[in-house]
């Protein structure tokens, strides 16, 4: 299918073969009958495979283009089944800018088995690539990146990173396949946390992976099945149920998101804002050739004379929660709460300052949501 709206909601396994239900049925079920030693119906175990998992898993990788999708038990578990393609001794480069819970498994898991990674600036070209020593094997990025909105040449990572054998994995999760393709751009693996926009109602936990090649498909169904962070049939058919709408939510999502971005660089108390949607941001022009539009996420920053404590306090249709991604508008302080497992020195260093504030913008009344943040920062100006 050519347009991906259409594929949204026909690609994959869309219908039930043995009923004709035009949605995948939940088959919940751990086991499944077997006809003699050896004679199986396709399934035999459901941490091995399920059919509502696979026909999650089939969408997913028809939407990124990709040979094979995997679905896990959140986005930190198809993270960490896609490092465990690493060995001992070998390190990761990762974005100056990630989610913190990429770190938190780097920096506190992975090392335990000699698996180390280094922090690089993806955005310059000659030092990601003075960067790479011969134990790099794989580089993780980011983009945007969480929660800076850091914008990375996508393809040019790739090439810079395909010269040196490198894996290159790109957390998908902000743009979604609808907004941008990372394996069109070189990739080699895709991953999501879905169960921010691609969930898109804030009531399911899910992780996807799709891989570009059937080598890495082998592995990572090797791993998968091998550790079990799988996702469970009623989780997999919340999934593909979000995902059909998926085109129609982040359309008005990111029509919001340029009208509140354009309120808030217009705002004389706010002193910077952080979205690649914006014309004048550093990676509108990079974002603009390997993505459709500049997505919904942003971070600002309030003047001094603004508290940021306050700011949250005051609010009252925007939620202050961990996440992101759900039809509800989101706020959060990465410094305290995303990004808190990654120590305050590098926080500062590549710019989650403790005032910085970041928006999930949901699809409510954009009006109605200006109108609180608006609110929200005169409340929140510091009285001499």
């Amino acid at each position: 299918m050519s347009n991906i709206e259409t594929t949204l909601i026909h690609g994959g396994i869309s219908i039930d073969e043995h009923t004709g239900a035009v949605n995948v049925p939940i088959y919940q079920t751990s086991t499944y009958k077997q006809d003699g030693l050896g004679k199986m119906r396709g399934y035999e175990y459901s941490r091995t495979g399920n059919p509502t998992r696979e026909a999650l898993e089939a969408l997913i990788a028809e939407l990124e283009g990709g040979v094979a999708g995997f679905a896990f038990g959140s986005g930190m578990a198809a993270t960490t089944a896609v490092l465990s393609l690493l060995h001992s001794g070998d390190r990761v480069l990762i974005s100056s800018n990630v989610y913190g819970g990429t770190f938190r498994v780097l920096a506190k898991v992975f090392n335990h088995f000699n698996i180390n990674y280094s922090i690089a600036d993806t955005t310059d070209f000659k030092a990601f690539e003075d960067a790479i020593t011969p134990d790099v094997k794989a580089v993780m990025i980011e983009s945007p990146a969480n929660p800076l909105m850091t914008v990375t040449d996508i393809r040019a990572i790739s090439e810079i990173s395909h010269k040196h054998d490198l894996l290159v994995i790109v957390d998908n999760t902000f743009m979604t396949p609808y907004l941008q393709r990372p394996l069109e751009l070189g990739a080699d693996i895709v991953v999501h946390s879905a169960t921010k926009y691609l969930g898109g109602h804030s009531d399911v936990v899910a992780g996807l992976a799709v891989v570009s090649t059937k080598e890495l498909a082998e592995q990572i169904a090797f791993i998968q099945n091998s550790t079990g962070g799988v996702l469970p049939p009623f989780d997999s058919f919340l999934l593909i149920r979000g995902i059909k709408t998926l085109g129609v939510r982040l359309d008005r999502h990111v029509e919001n998101a340029l009208k509140i971005a354009e309120f808030l660089k217009n705002n004389p108390a706010v002193s910077k804002v952080y979205y690649p949607g914006l014309k004048d941001d550093p990676g509108y022009e990079i974002n603009s050739k390997q993505a459709k539009n500049g997505g919904v996420m942003m971070s600002f920053e309030l003047t001094k004379e603004y508290d940021h404590r306050l700011f949250f306090e005051k609010l009252n249709l925007i939620t202050l929660a961990e996440s992101l991604g759900g039809v509800e508008s989101l706020v959060c302080h990465p410094a305290s709460m995303t990004h808190a497992s990654i120590p305050a020195d590098i926080r500062e260093k590549v710019g989650i300052t403790d005032g910085l504030i970041r928006l999930s913008t949901g699809i409510e009344n954009v009006n109605d949501i200006i109108s609180d943040l608006d609110q929200a920062i005169k409340a929140s100006k510091v009285k001499n």
